[in-house]
This record gives structure tokens, sequence and C-alpha cells, in this order.
């Protein structure tokens, strides 16, 4: 059984479809006292993490994905793996936005959307995770030393790793910032990258939300690719960045169906898979992964490519705002999805595996 029952999980989310949903009961309640500095810290303070500290995270399996046919393995071009559902007697656990593993698929670092590093080892048994070890939390360091959090930065929402550098974007004050982890891992400063003029004009709670480095060998290689949750241009498509590399500039994700982007990942291949989401009242609430070819971005390009997954409430779902894909010693291509539970009673940090098979 689910960790709530799935009546009321499947009811709080359909209600995130008319707006009530508690994803932006944070939101909700910093507007309500916008006024009152030290009121939005608490607030966000409650969530945070102050120092560097191990903690204890327990997971429960999910031995299926499908609600409706248990038995079911295959969705579109995915064949589901195995599943955990994370949780934590830590109070700053939660909210977990963008992931990275190793090239082995073991070590983690992920990142919480209230400005904090987790780290760890996700355990396996044969090809199944069974839990994480070694997990810790620590704050985003600002340029002085300390959590990002007491500059009033926060919303940290998405990560691209090249090497030891790790790039972070923080939607709420549409930047970027770059930490080296060869010093000091997630004890690393970060530094603000320069972006172009328009990532600030992106709405400030729908602006950054994937990032990735394009690896050496591909097409744009050494090119930060910066999109957008949901800044729309003139026709009504999502906005994204060419940041650095052979041909920096601008282009466009074509929009589809109300989804908004939620995180993405270079596979090995040379495409660009793209983790969407949606909240509509209308057609529900679902995720999708699209598959885009790499070749196809450049400056004032508008891409698009097939959907390979689609995902919806008769599955095992969350606010999955997280991808990450690795290769095993037998050559499977594995995907990795993390789910933002919004430090919500009634959502759940989910990890998902699945196997590309197309």
């Amino acid at each position: 059984m689910s960790q709530y029952p799935d009546l009321a999980r499947r009811r709080f989310l359909t209600l995130a479809a008319s707006g009530l949903s508690a994803f932006a009961s944070l939101d909700a309640a910093r507007a309500q006292i916008a006024p009152q500095a030290s009121a939005r810290r608490t607030i966000r303070n409650a969530f945070s993490v102050a120092a560097p500290v191990a903690i204890d995270v327990k997971a429960r399996a999910l031995p299926s994905f499908d609600l409706r046919d248990r038995a079911r393995t295959r969705f579109d071009a995915l064949e589901y793996r195995s599943g955990l559902v994370l949780t934590s007697g830590f109070p700053g656990f939660g909210g977990l936005s963008a992931i990275r593993l190793d090239p082995k698929g073991g070590r983690f670092v992920s990142l919480s959307d209230q400005g904090a590093w987790f780290t760890g080892r996700i355990v396996y048994e044969g090809r199944a995770m069974v839990g994480l070890a070694d997990v810790e939390a620590a704050p985003l360091l600002f340029m002085d030393g300390r959590p990002i959090t007491e500059h009033g930065w926060y919303d940290s929402e998405s990560l691209a790793m090249d090497g030891d550098i790790a790039y972070v974007g923080l939607e709420r004050v549409n930047q970027v910032m770059r930490f080296d982890f060869s010093k000091g891992f997630t004890r690393a400063r970060g530094e603000v990258v320069p972006m172009p003029p328009a990532v600030k004009r992106l709405p400030n709670n729908k602006g950054l939300e994937a990032l990735v480095v394009v690896p050496k060998g591909l097409p744009l290689a050494g090119t930060l690719l910066a999109l957008s949750e949901r800044g729309l241009d003139a026709n009504g498509d999502l906005i994204a960045f060419m940041v650095g590399g052979p041909s920096p500039g601008q282009f466009s994700v074509r929009r589809t169906d109300n989804f908004d982007i939620s995180d993405a990942v270079i596979l090995p291949s040379s495409d660009l898979l793209v983790l969407e989401r949606k909240f509509s009242l209308l057609s529900g609430v679902g995720i999708r992964i699209r598959r885009i070819a790499l070749a196809a971005i450049a400056p004032g390009a508008l891409v698009d490519g097939p959907a390979i997954f689609n995902a919806d409430l008769g599955q095992e779902i969350d606010n999955m705002e997280g991808i990450d894909a690795h290769v095993t010693p037998e050559g499977d291509t594995v995907l990795t999805l993390v789910s933002d539970d919004n430090f919500s009673m009634i959502q759940r940090t989910l990890l998902l595996q699945f196997t590309l098979m197309q």
C-alpha cells in the first residue's frame, strides 16, 4: 500500500489541477506574508539545511509502477526496473528538484529547492534499488561562505554536472551558480555565472528548470543548455538558452498539451531527453518524456520531438522534477527520476528507475 491511502493521494493531486494544490502551498504562504521579511525567512528556513549533517533515509519498495495492472512493466519506450518511497526524520529532507548520478548509477548528488545538497549512494540488490546509504545534507554556500538562503536565494531547481563543476539554477532570482567540487565537494562556495539578459526576464516562478552541459565528443560540446519551466516566447513555446560553447544563443522548445519542463538529460546517443509535467483541471495530472535530437538545437531554432513515455495518476507518480541517465555494465541505459514532495504531508519523495528500450 502507499504511504497514504491511494484514494486520498489521487484526490489531492486532482485538486492540483484546479489550483488548490499544496504544490503551491509554500508559495501561497509566502505571498500572504510578503511584507514581513523575517516571516519569509522563517518559512524557508524551516526546511533549509544550516550545516552539513549525516542523515538517515528510509526506503520502501514499489514493486510495480502501474496501479491498474501490477504485472505491467512496459510503458511506451521504457521498462520499469524498481522504485522507492523515501522518508526521513530529518526536517530538511524533501523538495528534491534534480538528481545526477555517477557513471555506474551508484553515487548521487541531489538538490533541494530549499537551497540544500543531498548526497549519498543508491544500494542495489541485483538490478533493483533497495535503499540509500551514506546520505548527507549540506547547504548551498554563497561566495561569502554563508548559506544562500541567508541571502534570500532559494528555489534551487536545476543541476548540471561537468566533471567536478556543478551548475545550479535558482528560479526565484533567475541566476545560475557554479560550484567547483574539487574545492571541498558540497562545501565549495558558489560563484554567479553570467547569463544572457533574457534570463532575468523569465517569470520568477517559471524560470530556469533544467540545466545540462553537453559533454565532449557531441555536437555543441561545452555548451550549458538552460531550459525554462514556462518562460514563453511570442509563439507560446518554451524559451531555452545555449550558454558558452561554439554557438551561444536562444532557442525554443515546442510546447504542447500544456506540459511544462521540469528537467533534462543528454543520452550517450546524443539525444536530449526532456522531462515534463502538467496539472490541468480538464486533462488531469501527468508526466511525459520527450526525445529531441541534440543536433537540432541552434540559435533561433524551434525544436521538438516525440514523447517516449507518458504516465498519469494510474501509475506511481508524483511531482516528478529530476531525471538522469547512466549505462549499466550489461549495456542497459537506465533513467532515474526523482520527485519533489514540496514538504507536503500527502506528497511523496519517489525514486524511480526505468530501462530505455528504444
